[in-house]
This record gives C-alpha cells, sequence and structure tokens, in this order.
C-alpha cells in the first residue's frame, strides 16, 4: 500500500519546513547583517555557508518529508534517521556556527558552567551512548514512541548530549573545550566501541523486540506523533492495521537490517573524522618542526 494515503501534511510536514526556513534565515542574518554585534566577528566562509545549509537540508529531510513517516512504519528507516540526526548533523553545525557566535552563547553565565561539565570527554561519552543505549531498550522505546511529550523531550536531550559528544572533538574555540590529537583518536575509537552493544542487541536478537513496529495497535499509537488526528481516524475506519500493509520485509529482518545500518554509517562517519584528525594531527607536527629544529640550534649557539 502507498505512503501517499496518510495525507501532504504528514509526508511533508509543512510547518517544521517553516521552522527550518526561518531557522536558517535568521542564521544568515545572525551571521552577516547582524554579525557587527558580536565581538571579533568574522565574514562567513563559503565552508561555513555550505556545511549549515547541509545541515538544515539533512534536518527536514529526516524529520519533515517522507523519511520521516518511513521511520515509523520501517524500523530501518528509523535507525538511518537516528544516525544522521545524532551522527552527522551535529558535527556539522557545531563547524558551521562561527566561533564568534559560540564564544558569545558560552559566556552567558548559566551557560558556560553546564557545557564546561558536559563537555567532558568520558561524561560526554556516557551520557550520549548511555541514553542511546537506554532509549533502544524494548519497554523503554515503546513507551517513549508513543508519547509526543517524552518523544520529542527524549530526542531534544539526545540531540543536546550529541552536541555535547562532538564538542571536543570539532570545535574551533580555546583549548579549553578541545582534545589533542592522539586523544582525539581514542576517544573517536571509544565512542564507537560505547555504541556497538546497543546496535549488537538489535542485530542479534531472535525476535522482534519493538511493538511498534510490528503490533498494530502499539504501532497505531506511535503513528499519532507524524500523522493528523483526523487522517489517523479516517485510515483506521478502512482498515488500516499495521506497518505491515506498507512493507514485504519480515519484522524481524527489518529490525536486524536496521542495527546493521545504524552501525555502518556509524564507522563511516567515525571513519572521516578519523581521517580529518590524523591528517590535521601530522600536518601540527610538521608546522611545529621549523620551531623545534630553530630552539635547538639557538641553544647550541649560547652553549658553545
Amino acid at each position: 500500500m502507498s505512503i501517499q494515503i496518510f495525507g501532504f501534511r504528514a509526508l511533508w510536514s509543512p510547518y517544521f519546513l517553516i521552522s527550518m526556513v526561518v531557522l536558517t534565515v535568521l542564521f544568515f542574518l545572525l551571521a552577516t547583517k547582524w554579525r557587527h554585534r558580536f565581538q571579533d566577528n568574522e565574514p562567513l566562509t563559503i565552508k561555513q555557508i555550505i556545511l549549515f545549509s547541509t545541515a538544515m537540508l539533512l534536518t527536514y529531510i529526516v524529520k519533515g518529508s517522507p523519511i520521516d513517516l518511513l521511520a515509523h512504519i520501517l524500523f530501518s528507516v528509523h535507525m538511518i534517521q537516528m544516525a544522521i540526526i545524532f551522527l552527522v548533523i551535529p558535527p556539522l553545525l557545531i563547524v558551521a556556527i562561527p566561533s564568534y557566535m559560540w564564544k558569545a552563547l558560552i559566556k552567558q553565565p548559566f551557560i558556560r558552567p553546564v557545557v564546561t561539565f558536559f563537555t567532558k570527554p568520558i561524561l560526554a561519552l556516557l551520557l550520549f551512548n548511555g541514553m542511546f543505549s537506554f532509549y533502544h531498550i524494548p519497554v523503554i522505546f515503546d513507551t517513549i514512541k508513543v508519547d509526543m511529550l517524552l518523544h520529542e523531550g527524549y530526542m531534544s536531550l539526545l540531540f543536546i548530549f550529541a552536541l555535547f559528544m562532538w564538542w571536543p572533538l570539532v570545535n574551533r574555540l580555546e583549548d579549553e573545550y578541545r582534545l589533542s590529537g592522539l586523544k582525539k583518536i581514542g576517544y573517536i575509537f571509544a565512542d564507537g566501541i560505547l555504541l556497538t552493544p546497543a546496535c549488537a542487541l538489535i542485530i542479534f536478537s531472535d525476535a522482534p523486540m519493538y511493538d511498534t513496529f510490528y503490533n498494530g495497535g502499539a504501532w497505531l499509537q506511535a503513528m499519532a506523533l507524524c500523522v493528523p488526528a483526523g487522517t489517523l481516524d479516517g485510515l483506521k475506519s478502512i482498515g488500516i492495521t499495521g506497518p505491515e500493509l506498507f512493507s514485504n520485509m519480515p519484522p524481524l529482518e527489518d529490525q536486524q537490517l536496521g542495527g546493521v545500518v545504524m552501525k555502518i554509517i556509524q564507522e563511516i562517519v567515525y571513519g572521516v573524522v578519523l581521517a580529518q584528525v590524523f591528517f590535521e594531527w601530522v600536518r601540527r607536527e610538521k608546522e611545529e618542526e621549523p620551531s623545534l629544529d630553530a630552539a635547538f640550534y639557538e641553544t647550541k649557539k649560547v652553549y658553545n
């Protein structure tokens, strides 16, 4: 059965699109016309424009397009959505938003201690991966998935912790908030290891774990998060009973595919970041060599 029956509003989320457009326009106004209001402001670079635009476009694609609706029907699409929201978009935003904006935000008295505390590397790793794994415990997942306030609240908090987790790796502020080259490499490996148990639980399960993806009653409750109530009531009346009407994939295979896809996307993202960290570290080492050689020769001259 085609997902077109859910209607335009459920498929394309026009209100969410408007909010994304407003946020994008506001950012570019702050970064161009109004940037003189910030200390140490600098013009936007082409890289920052591309990264911010990409982050906003990806956000709408995974949360406002038909992909969001499919993420309520297929667990594998849900995991793709989760991977992009928490592993791709946060680092794009951190790098895209100019440092002077981050400084202006962090220097606020009630924000600075929060950022300083929650971006401590070990704590940031444990909180994000712990919350992500906790969310995918079946009873917790199914409880959150059918309650709008719980779902939006948990996803928002998880996104904030994703920002905290990515912050030590990709931010461009002073050393207080950054890791050195070798520590970044260890941080990335630790991050990959901590997410593995949740993916393994999903991949190697011998039965479907989540009612909201195979139990008709729970699934219909979860669909209320993205389908208007009137439309959903109309669909119930014509016999829409569960996600099996929209896919030929068995629930267990869909679930296992979701775990595999999540792990693959994670490895790709972390691999890209690891390569960037490594080459940046090598470049810095080469830049420091001439200064070290000069210091050595100056010291040698003094003693001679």
